[in-house]
């Protein structure tokens, strides 16, 4: 006998998180019949819809539906009840990044804008002492951060935050990972086999393409996230070639360059996007959204200030504009990386690999479904027996 527990406030609490029009959903189906990643394995959104109405969080932990979901709206503009399907699967999956923290912080950073705001101000302020105690030489005759931040010691800097941050992201992952698999017996092979899906949606978002007509979104996504992880990489890995203090062409100037002008023009693009509410996913903006936009870009206008201050060789505007930069980037990173709005990008193909894992291992069967599909088409898979046919 299988039990499974009802948690009857589990509706109030993804209301909290932005989940919108539970109660009126009539469980038609429409929503899952219109978007064009649903499938019989993975249905949605109509299945989230059903676990949070019923109060199912057991279940609700172990989806990978929600993370399937690239918020193209079809299912908004095709629900005869008005409902609002996929913000409530961008609420589930707030939701879902809170559970996965350990620490508890996410979850106080999206119900909370004083908890995001102090922690801003504070790690801001950790950064400004930490340069006004510890700084190098002050040298007024030249710019020379290297001597007012010795890139040895920002190198280091770099590497620590990279293995927290790390540290906080992989072990959420694994969280994750238990919720999801708790009850799949998967032989390791498995893994290493289905390994490439991680990899391969990790770099591009490749379903992305397949979601709602308009292509440009994912292109656009695309773009941002190789400027975010190229200056990322320049900033871990290339620090000493990237922070320089002479004018000269270094190999990671093209890079560096790349990466501001594409982290620049798209949160632009984002702005301008949200503010007039044009695309079905940024009709509606939680805090968390509009803070992370602002910091993103406020790192790469600071970021541009600062390189103009040095080729200008206005030394101490370059020094306190680099401190400034520092204070953005960083907490950006810290907050947004482990616990907020950055983290599906670690976390969404992570739930298509598991997704593909559990879908294999839970075959009882030698029939393959490409041989059934191969004979009767996909009806089989995309009924979901919502009744529609037999009203009409």
């Amino acid at each position: 006998m299988m039990s499974t527990r009802v948690d009857s406030e589990l509706y109030r609490e993804l209301a909290k998180f932005g989940a919108k029009d539970i109660e009126i959903c009539m469980q038609c189906g429409t929503c899952s019949a219109s978007c064009p990643l649903s499938s019989g394995t993975n249905p949605f959104p109509r299945k989230i819809y059903r676990y949070i109405q019923l109060g199912l969080k057991d279940k609700l932990l172990k989806s990978t539906e929600p993370w399937l979901c690239y918020y193209c709206g079809d299912c908004n503009k095709d629900c005869p009840r008005g409902a609002e399907p996929a913000e409530t699967m961008m609420a589930t999956r707030r939701w879902l990044t809170a559970q996965y923290d350990w620490t508890g912080l996410a979850r106080r950073f999206y119900l909370s804008e004083a908890w995001e705001i102090g922690a801003l101000i504070a790690v801001a302020l950790a950064i400004i002492v930490l340069f006004a105690l510890f700084h190098g030489p002050v040298v007024t005759d030249r710019v020379s951060v290297n001597s007012f931040a010795p890139v040895i010691w920002i190198e280091i800097g770099d590497l620590v935050m990279a293995a927290i941050l790390s540290a906080f992201l992989l072990s959420n992952a694994f969280r994750m990972y238990r919720f999801i698999m708790s009850d799949t017996k998967v032989p390791f092979w498995l893994y290493i086999t289905e390994a490439k899906a991680f990899v391969l949606n990790f770099l591009t978002q490749q379903r992305w393409q397949q979601c709602g007509e308009d292509r440009s979104r994912w292109l656009k996504h695309f773009i941002l996230v190789s400027g975010y992880l190229t200056m990322m990489t320049l900033i871990i890995v290339f620090i000493r070639w990237f922070q320089v203090d002479d004018s000269s062409w270094h190999f990671t100037s093209i890079f560096g360059y790349y990466a501001t002008g594409v982290l620049l023009v798209i949160t632009v693009e984002m702005f301008r996007s949200r503010l007039k509410k044009e695309e079905s996913i940024h009709r509606y903006s939680a805090f968390s959204d509009w803070l992370f936009l602002i910091l993103l870009f406020f790192t790469t206008l600071t970021g541009i200030m600062m390189h103009a201050l040095r080729i200008a060789g206005w030394p101490m505007g370059t020094y306190v504009m680099y401190v400034i930069h520092l204070a953005v980037a960083v907490h950006m990173l810290i907050i947004e990386v482990p616990f907020g709005k950055w983290s599906h990008l670690f976390y969404r193909p992570l739930a298509i690999f598991l997704a593909n894992v559990r879908e294999k291992a839970s075959k009882d069967s030698r029939v393959e479904v490409e041989d059934v599909i191969a004979e009767a088409s996909e009806i089989f898979m995309s009924c979901l027996q919502c009744g529609t046919c037999t009203s009409v």
